[in-house]
């Protein structure tokens, strides 16, 4: 019997499953741009009495490392490796994009989940019918997204589009000539999350310790005279 504790904080939602011997036993979702801090934990708290188990007594804790909001990705990973920590159990960390494919299922073609970056740039993967990785995550700019998407379809396959830009990826798409359906999956979900976790670990198996995924840059940086005045 494995019991799993699944979060996610990575984009606009946040979302804590219970997974227990084969099935979601307790699970929350709520649209959130922002507050994820605040509403995480009562959310843990209130999966886990539902469930009627322990945060402590859980033999995995799976959380979403991104891409996606920094300050979101950050709140679910300390929160995660904190949780981890105290049980004394693996933490493994699933993305934001594949755990957004689980969420959609089998498609005919291909899949492409896409999400806003909040800047220029999109946050996307390509995956096949059964939600296997075609591509790496990558930003791409969106002038550039018919062009970066072609090597991983032919034109006789099917393209689905999920992901919270899903509707810019299609109309990009369309506008280069490709057709693309919309998948109504604009996020990730953490009792998607938690399923994907309970087929890719079993108990014993070592998970390498979660880490944000940046596909970009920091927006700030280190000034180059160290952040002292000039004279």
């Amino acid at each position: 019997m494995t019991t799993i504790l699944a979060l996610d904080t990575a984009t606009n939602a946040c979302s804590a499953a219970f997974w227990d011997d084969g099935k979601i036993t307790a699970r929350r979702f709520e649209l959130m741009p922002r507050g994820h801090a605040e509403r995480l934990v009562p959310m843990i708290s209130e999966v886990t009495n539902e469930a009627g188990r322990a945060a402590k007594d859980v033999d995995l804790i799976a959380v979403t490392v991104g891409p996606g909001a920094f300050t979101g990705m950050r709140v679910g990973l300390a929160t995660a490796r904190a949780l981890a920590l105290a049980a004394g159990v693996p933490c493994l960390g699933l993305t934001s994009l594949e755990v957004i494919a689980a969420g959609v299922g089998d498609t005919a073609g291909r899949l492409i989940v896409g999400l806003d970056s909040k800047r220029a740039d999109l946050f996307v993967q390509v995956f096949d019918g059964s939600g296997r990785a075609m591509s790496e995550a990558a930003a791409v700019m969106p002038a550039a997204l018919a062009t970066w998407v072609s090597p991983y379809f032919m034109a006789t396959q099917s393209l689905t589009a999920a992901g919270d830009a899903a509707a810019d990826v299609v109309a990009l798409l369309s506008e280069a000539g490709t057709a693309c359906a919309p998948a109504d999956v604009p996020y990730p979900d953490a009792a998607v999350l938690a399923q994907v976790a309970a087929v890719r670990w079993s108990p014993g198996d070592v998970v390498p310790r979660p880490a944000p995924l940046y596909l970009r840059p920091p927006d700030a940086v280190v000034p180059v005279n160290g952040g002292r005045l000039r004279p």
